[in-house]
């Protein structure tokens, strides 16, 4: 049985939440660590080397955010690690690959593979939008997650399931506002500096208005290319392919929305170049086979719907519902964990290591209290219908 991702739940100044952070997520911080760090080893890269490559985001990451420089220096000094390497943790896409490029080497970062899923009220039974979301990648990283909830005294309530070490990656805050992510590529990549990508995420879910957490996915500069979608219980959702320069939309089909690891958008294909698919394939199927599975549904979609259809087997082990195996690369990876939340409930469920162990363990979010929590033929849902 795959071990529960540990809920920490952190306040105060962003100093104080990091060292809450860090020495709570201590362990798994420092294993986090040692993972990538053994990672980059395979491209010559010291110690030093790494370091080197993280201090070329920190001017970008404080003009960006700068509360985000003192919440790391926290998490360091809590989980007594270096500062350097928790910026690792926030920054592990880029600095997988930017090291694989320096180092002309094959270090995995095309390996991280998702599935998203939204389906907004009109396609559930009960009115409520469901976001979830397949997060693929090393099959170590099981041993690493987190579920964090931070408490904000500036902003809404967070909570995300996230690498320990890390501010955020998949989750929600208490205005409704939800996110999840999947890894893109295409040849404008690292072309400029940009954005941490985990950091972009942590901004979009720092905003009580949903028009500034789709600023944050639209307008950031990035360094790399990702797929963002960022849902609202009252129905919106809105898929993000992000260029590091540009970033193009894709919409629900009747209130359904899949997104694997390859480009959608027809304005996108026709203006930049997929590099992807020839790492992962499965990708071109994975959406196809999630809103097959669905569809049939509409009108009466349940949690447990999108749970079956996230742990689908078709193709098998390059399925949806992946379990360990070597990929192209050689790195064994799997669906690391089922990410299924309903925001309005303020309820996420995840499950560790699905293919192995269909156990969700729940985790809860206090919600505002405001017409956000779910439409039903134009009219609002309370929590309590």
């Amino acid at each position: 049985m795959a071990t529960p991702a540990p809920l920490i739940e952190v306040s105060g100044s962003p100093q104080e939440r990091g060292e809450q952070y860090g020495e709570a997520a201590r362990d798994r911080v420092r294993l986090g660590i040692a993972h990538y760090q053994q990672q980059l080893a395979g491209s010559d890269l010291a110690i030093a080397d790494i370091h080197g490559l993280v201090g070329g985001f920190l001017p970008t990451i404080e003009r960006f955010d700068a509360d985000y420089v003192p919440e790391m220096q926290g998490i360091a000094r809590g989980a007594g690690v270096a500062f350097e390497d928790v910026v690792l943790l926030n920054a592990r896409t880029e600095i997988l690959k930017l090291g694989s490029r320096r180092r002309a080497a094959a270090v995995a970062a095309a390996d991280m593979e998702c599935t998203g899923l939204v389906v907004t009220g009109e396609a559930t039974a009960d009115g409520r939008l469901i976001h979830a979301q397949n997060w693929d990648w090393k099959v170590d990283c099981a041993e690493t997650a987190v579920v964090l909830k931070i408490r904000r005294a500036d902003g809404p309530d967070i909570l995300t399931f996230t690498e320990a070490g890390g501010l955020a990656r998949s989750g929600f805050n208490a205005a409704g506002i939800a996110i999840t992510a999947n890894y893109l590529q295409s040849d404008r990549d690292y072309s400029q500096t940009g954005v941490p990508l985990a950091l972009i995420r942590r901004k979009a879910l720092q905003q009580d208005n949903l028009a500034m957490a789709m600023h944050a996915v639209y307008a950031t500069p990035k360094s790399a290319s990702n797929n963002m979608i960022i849902s609202h219980p009252a129905g919106i959702v809105i898929d993000f392919e992000c260029a590091p320069d540009e970033t193009f939309q894709v919409f629900p089909d009747g209130g359904i929305l899949a997104h694997a690891n390859h480009w959608q958008s027809p304005v996108a294909l026709s203006k930049l170049k997929d590099t992807g698919i020839a790492t992962t394939p499965d990708s071109l199927y994975r959406d196809i086979r999630v809103r097959q599975l669905v569809t049939p549904h509409r009108g009466r979609v349940t949690t447990d719907v999108v749970k079956e259809a996230l742990l689908d087997t078709f193709q098998s082990p390059r399925s949806v519902c992946r379990p360990p195996f070597p990929s192209l690369s050689g790195m064994v990876t799997a669906t690391v964990a089922m990410v299924v939340m309903t925001p309005s409930l303020g309820r996420m469920e995840v499950a560790m290591l699905p293919a192995a162990d269909r156990t969700f363990t729940a985790y809860r979010l206090d919600m505002e209290e405001a017409a956000f929590e779910g439409t039903r033929d134009g009219r609002v849902l309370r929590a309590a219908e």
